[in-house]
This record gives C-alpha cells, sequence and structure tokens, in this order.
C-alpha cells in the first residue's frame, strides 16, 4: 500500500516537473522574442507612450541571469551582437 501511494506521488511530480518545463519553454521562447524585438527597435521612430513600454520590457529583460537571456535567445535562435 505505502509503495504504491509513493509510486502515485511520483508519478505526480514527474507530470507537474514536465508542465514546469514545457511552461519554462515557453516562457523562454517570449524573453527571446522580446530581447530581439528590443534590440530590432529604434526608438526615435516610435511614439513616446511605445519607446516607455519598451524600456519596461528591457529593464525586465536586463534583469534576467546571463545565463537565462542566453537560453532564452536560444530558444527563438537569435545571439547578442555588441
Amino acid at each position: 500500500m505505502q509503495n504504491n501511494i509513493n509510486q502515485n506521488e511520483i508519478n505526480m511530480l514527474r507530470t507537474e516537473l514536465e508542465l514546469l518545463m514545457r511552461e519554462r519553454q515557453s516562457l523562454l521562447r517570449v524573453a527571446g522574442a522580446a530581447a530581439g524585438l528590443i534590440a530590432e527597435m529604434d526608438s526615435h521612430d516610435l511614439p513616446i507612450t511605445t519607446v516607455e513600454a519598451a524600456d519596461i520590457l528591457a529593464t525586465t529583460i536586463n534583469g534576467l541571469t546571463e545565463e537565462t537571456l542566453q537560453d532564452a535567445l536560444s530558444a527563438v535562435h537569435a545571439e547578442i551582437v555588441d
């Protein structure tokens, strides 16, 4: 009986972990696409409200760790060009 409960718990945790990993991949694609968009924007051609929103997005992206940012860019097959 106890072994069956443990196996059920393991299966539930495995399912939850798989869900979290899929969600992480989705969020990495969103972050990578956002980083690529920000990198390509020319703020001189945009309305001020768009620039302000882009600034908030850029600040959030800059708050990511280097590893997470690299994972996000890899998820959308982009790279940082200095």
